[in-house]
């Protein structure tokens, strides 16, 4: 088996439209939660999200391609140029053709699916765009970023809700581990800011009317976000051999499916998930020291995650450091996952611990190092990031901090 490294990162959020500004939201404990501009919110019962504030598809395409690719494919394409640009990687037909592309998304297109929706139901018109179908696909993404760097390994995007890019991120690793490819281009996109998918989650009644505050016991629910985050993955020895940085190693990742309920979390199956990350990284519970939580500040999930965390790591549960940075960039849905990847390795990378934001009132249900408020230095090497998606599926990721 080979090792796996980490050796560029791109990512656009709530919290800035590079890795650099998220790094540093995270580290001030920054929130870029605020009112919702993408959609009428005198129509929601909700007003707050976390979007990309500002944002203009003509400062990353041309007109005539923006047309092509629906908000939540542009997201992560601008995400793995940067990843690309960060990682230093010189193409040439033959890694062209050893580089996989695995994205994750929740909903892929939704805001051109909305678009067309209220052109034929509302205003009666007799045909949608033309281009509506390759813009809703979920796989469009990985289409377009083969196509702008000529990558011709296998491209395929897995969707399972809330756990899409963990998924992803686990099949790129696993793949490049087995040898399978050489390198991975892999995360997640998503952009959900249209109002008849915000309705749909106004009547899941899980959102909260003001802010995300997860592990508090005040916590109302959960603050939607969009965005993208990409990681280039490759060999330890071609990293080396071409002189990269390194930001970390994915040593390990589980997967489980509750097999209770389409909506309800399980601690049990969260457990399994994280054991599997632990099983396939070859990694006693003892040496992880920060946990990147699910974290979605909803009144099941907190409490269920916490369980799990304590089934799993035992007495070690209390010297964990817990954290959850939807606190700052919102559930971003398929996305999640690739945002807090990349939050999860520049912590081990930086040394720095992001805090759960927003954070008011201990909750005996909830009684773990939440890191409140405030990032805080440490020294970790070993650290695990969860999703746990609506229809009980489950991923997670197990990194390494990178070798000096």
């Amino acid at each position: 088996m080979r090792r796996v490294v980490i050796t560029g990162i791109g990512a656009i959020s709530a919290l800035g439209r590079n890795a650099v500004e998220f790094w540093a939201a995270l580290e001030q404990g920054r929130s870029g939660i605020g009112p919702i501009e993408g959609a009428d919110r005198t129509k929601l019962r909700f007003q707050n999200g976390a979007e990309v504030h500002g944002y203009d598809s003509a400062e990353y395409f041309e007109p005539k391609q923006a047309d092509y690719i629906d908000r939540f494919a542009q997201f992560g394409v601008i995400s793995a140029r940067e990843a690309i640009r960060d990682s230093g990687i010189e193409w040439t037909d033959e890694n062209r053709e050893s580089t996989a592309i695995v994205t994750g998304s929740c909903v892929g297109g939704q805001s051109t699916e909305d678009t067309g929706f209220v052109d034929l139901y509302m205003y009666q018109k007799p045909r949608v765009n033309p281009l509506t179908i390759p813009r809703i696909m979920a796989n469009a993404g990985a289409s377009h970023i083969s196509i702008e760097y000529g990558i011709t390994g296998p491209a395929f995007t897995i969707s399972t809700a809330c756990s899409s890019s963990n998924h992803a991120i686990g099949h790129a690793f696993w793949m490049v581990r087995s040898g399978g490819v050489d390198i991975a281009l892999t995360g997640g996109s998503e952009a959900i800011f249209s109002l008849g998918f915000l309705k749909a989650w106004e009547a899941m009644r899980v959102v909260s009317p003001d802010t995300c505050r997860p592990f508090s016991k005040d916590r109302t629910g959960m603050i939607l976000g969009e965005g993208g985050a990409m990681l280039v993955l490759e060999t330890l020895e071609g990293a080396l051999a071409r002189g990269a940085k390194i930001y970390g190693e994915i040593v390990g990742f589980g997967m489980s499916s509750d097999a209770s309920h389409i909506t309800q979390p399980s601690s049990s199956g969260a457990a399994r998930a994280m054991r599997g990350a632990l099983k396939d990284g070859g990694l006693a519970p003892e040496q992880v020291g920060y946990i990147n939580a699910h974290g979605t500040a909803t009144q099941a999930n907190d409490p269920t995650e916490t369980a799990a965390i304590k089934a799993v790591f035992g007495a070690h549960a209390g010297k964990l450091a817990v954290s959850s940075t939807k606190s700052m960039h919102g559930h971003a849905l398929g996305a999640a996952g690739a945002l807090e990847a990349v939050a999860t390795v520049l912590a081990l990378y930086h040394g720095v611990l992001p805090p759960t934001a927003g954070y008011r009132q201990p909750d005996p249900e909830c009684d773990l190092d939440v890191v409140p408020n405030c990032a805080r230095k440490a020294e970790v090497e070993y650290a695990l990031s969860n999703s746990f998606a609506f229809g009980g599926l489950n991923g997670v990721l197990a990194f390494r901090r990178g070798e000096d």
